[in-house]
């Protein structure tokens, strides 16, 4: 059976397959059915927000980036958990166990709001 620290690497390198993913989608808009309605009217439509001018898309594209930002502090974090696993695993218990349910939790609003993978 691998060791906490292996778990923690691979959960990691993953994590960092993750966020690339994201990221390169974010790179060209990227969008499966290629250019919609929605897509045009998410960059037409503006509206004010504590004076600045914003439109839809500049959220979804905020959101995304910021998504990717985290992935890649979780890949950091479980990186540098892994070698607190190492000397001490009862240490990194709790937070194996906060990354867990998160990520548990992070998953059925993925199911329920995206996609079942």
């Amino acid at each position: 059976m691998p060791s906490a620290t292996r778990w923690l690497r691979i959960a990691s390198g993953l994590t960092l397959l993750f966020a690339a993913g994201h990221a390169m989608g974010a790179i060209d808009s990227w969008s499966p059915p290629g250019e919609t309605d929605v897509l045009r009217s998410m960059r037409a439509f503006e509206f004010d927000v504590s004076g600045t001018i914003r439109t839809y898309w500049h959220f979804y594209m905020g959101f995304g980036v910021y998504i990717t930002v985290l992935m890649l502090m979780q890949a950091v974090v479980l990186w540098q958990m892994a070698s607190l696993a190492r000397v001490n695993v009862s240490l990194v218990r709790p937070l194996i166990g906060a990354v867990g349910v998160a990520s548990l939790i992070g998953t059925a609003v993925i199911w329920a709001f995206i996609f079942a993978v």
